[in-house]
């Protein structure tokens, strides 16, 4: 069956008519087309996400298998299937849009030079016995709700020397280990976290930063 046979295929399929064959898995095609169905039930964001995860899925198998033209249709089946079940395991995320990728690039950047000029720091108050230190924790209550964002938000601050995320206190904020508490930590991470959700799609709505415990040891 060629590509001209199977998109016709997929277009009834979606429509609820009947779905045809596929030459690699026909349960992989069906079980896009029911991920589909149940995304177009649901929001525009929800059809994008199945989407874009299925073309990723292609070009990753496309690329493993060396593109070559017999390649093509166990490469949909098998982007189909990866798209459904990523849909099941890991739906959309509700926090943000589609991501800007400019934003992106600038936001690891920006990280990759304040991880480097942060570990410098460190190395040199700890080597030096004329620097003082003053560790203690800072609170700092994210406004991203429970979500991916927020999880990818946690492992970046965490990768930033001298600031360990060590859980969380009964109102939501986050206490961060610090190695120098006196420096302005929260401004900092309200600062991340607001390039993450533009770099994302989103914004924050106010302001991230709790005044009452900004920049104090606990």
């Amino acid at each position: 069956m060629d590509g001209a046979i199977v998109a016709p295929a997929l277009i009834r399929g979606v429509h609820g008519l009947r779905y045809g064959p596929h030459p690699a898995d026909p349960r992989a095609g069906a079980a896009f087309l029911e991920s589909m169905q149940a995304a177009g039930r649901g929001t525009r964001g929800e059809w994008s996400a199945a989407l874009r995860r299925a073309a990723g899925y292609f070009v990753l198998w496309m690329v493993i298998s060396g593109a070559g033209s017999v390649d093509v249709l166990p490469g949909i089946a098998v982007a189909a299937l990866a798209a459904w079940v990523s849909l099941r395991l890991m739906p959309p995320d509700p926090v943000g849009g589609s991501v800007r990728w400019l934003a992106a690039v600038g936001l690891f950047a920006r990280f990759a030079r304040i991880s480097v000029l942060a570990g410098l720091d460190v190395a040199r108050r700890a080597l030096s016995p004329r620097m003082r230190l003053a560790p203690g924790y800072v609170h700092y209550r994210p406004e991203m709700p429970p979500s991916d964002a927020l999880g990818l938000y946690l492992a970046m601050t965490s990768q930033m020397p001298g600031t360990i995320p060590s859980g969380r206190d009964p109102s939501g904020a986050v206490a961060y280990h610090c190695l120098d508490a006196a420096q302005p930590v929260a401004a900092q991470l309200a600062e991340e976290e607001r390039r993450l959700l533009v770099a994302l799609g989103g914004a924050l709505g106010s302001a991230a930063v709790d005044p009452g415990r900004d920049g104090r040891p606990a």
